[in-house]
């Protein structure tokens, strides 16, 4: 049988891949850091600290990427995430049930 734990990433780099994305978008925009700072509102150090190791604060990240016009990719994170089993499934069709009762 195959481990598949060594098939995951790491927070990091999970993070660091995150981080490469947002580079390339920056880059292909032909936006500097210290634009993307201003235009943001995060600081030139926390831009910089991001795509160098991935670290940023989600607020951040939310504000770099409304800087970018990519908001709808990070709000589109989670959305569409497939049921790993019948019964998390059927608790999310108790909890729509719960949602419209209380209506």
């Amino acid at each position: 049988m195959i481990d598949l734990s060594i098939l995951s990433k790491t927070p990091k780099e999970i993070d660091k891949l995150i981080a490469a994305r947002i580079r390339n978008i920056r880059r292909r925009r032909k936006i500097s850091q210290k634009r993307l700072s201003e235009k943001s509102g995060v600081s030139l150090g926390s831009v910089k600290r991001f795509e160098s190791s991935g670290e940023i604060s989600l607020i951040s990240l939310t504000k770099i990427a409304i800087a970018l016009d990519i908001e709808n990719e990070l709000e589109g994170l989670f959305e569409h995430v497939p049921f790993l089993s019948i019964e998390e499934l059927i608790n999310e069709e108790a909890e729509r049930e719960k949602k419209l009762n209380a209506l």
